[in-house]
């Protein structure tokens, strides 16, 4: 691919505008991120999803700031031009907002993100504002929330009744006031969705919210078939990487049980002559 211009807000805001629709993938290491800039991804999300799909815990709540920050800086070097989304881990906004702008701007110096996001409803809405005043964008990450699956009892859908689709409309709107740059809608049905994207002049990036939304995202080792067990139910295979590289670490074991491999061409070789001279220690 030919070297693009760095996105910015401006251009996921023109995105919008003209309803040209968002890429967005997760990412946590180089090499994936060199993968996702060379296929043009226009956003990449360094989710705490790491804990779970890198790291093997059971939630996201187990990702600290030092490693998110590790891993997001490692993304940057891969992916240059794209935006950069860096997620805030459990409690590293939930204190006060002085630790919030403080976490926030370690994202931004030290891993150079473009933005941070942030899970929550009304309720975060002072700490939206005080990242928004320390001119730190910010994302708000609505419907479904990980880092709340024990308060929701489960990863369940959200907004699937009138009352509680309502709620997240009008916190979606309380959330663009208080200075939010972009909202992400999880698993919440079309309807409160599409009403969200009409009704907002922020870029609205669906996971597991319908076609209506103006960008999409999923965890990228689920869309490989890297994870093992069953998926959300929006996320599409579009790969089967697990099995390819089973089999390629099989066929390397297989291979040197059986002393084909190193072959002479996984040697390197001494100078003509040089061999002769070599005799068993004494």
């Amino acid at each position: 691919m030919a070297q693009r211009d760095k996105l910015t807000l401006a251009t996921l805001r023109n995105r919008k505008k003209n309803k040209t629709p968002i890429t967005m993938l997760t990412a946590y290491d180089y090499p994936t991120a060199q993968i996702e800039e060379e296929a043009g991804i226009d956003c990449i999300l360094v989710g705490d999803s790491a804990a779970q799909v890198v790291l093997g815990h059971g939630s996201t709540l187990q990702a600290t700031m030092d490693f998110m920050i590790a891993i997001t800086a490692a993304v940057r070097r891969g992916a240059p031009t794209a935006f950069l989304v860096g997620d805030m881990p459990y409690l590293s906004f939930h204190v006060n907002t002085e630790e919030a702008i403080r976490n926030a701007g370690r994202f931004m110096a030290e891993a150079g993100c473009d933005c941070v996001k942030i899970e929550g409803d009304r309720r975060i809405v002072d700490t939206v504002r005080a990242l928004a005043s320390a001119t730190i964008p910010v994302m708000v990450h609505m419907g479904l929330r990980p880092q709340a699956v024990h308060q929701f009892g489960g990863y369940r859908a959200q907004g699937r009744d009138a009352g509680s689709a309502q709620r997240l409309i009008d916190d979606a709107k309380v959330m663009e006031d208080a200075g939010a740059c972009a909202l992400l809608l999880e698993a919440v049905p079309p309807e409160p969705a599409r009403i969200i994207t009409e009704s907002t002049g922020l870029p609205v990036i669906g996971c597991g919210a319908g076609p209506h939304v103006d960008g999409h995202v999923v965890v990228v080792h689920d869309m490989l078939g890297l994870t093992s067990g069953p998926l959300p139910k929006f996320v599409k295979r579009y790969g089967d990487i697990r099995s390819q590289v089973a089999s390629a670490v099989q066929s390397y074991a297989q291979e040197i049980l059986e002393r084909r491999y190193p072959a002479a061409e996984h040697c390197y070789q001494m100078e003509p002559g040089e061999a002769a001279k070599l005799h068993p220690a004494s």
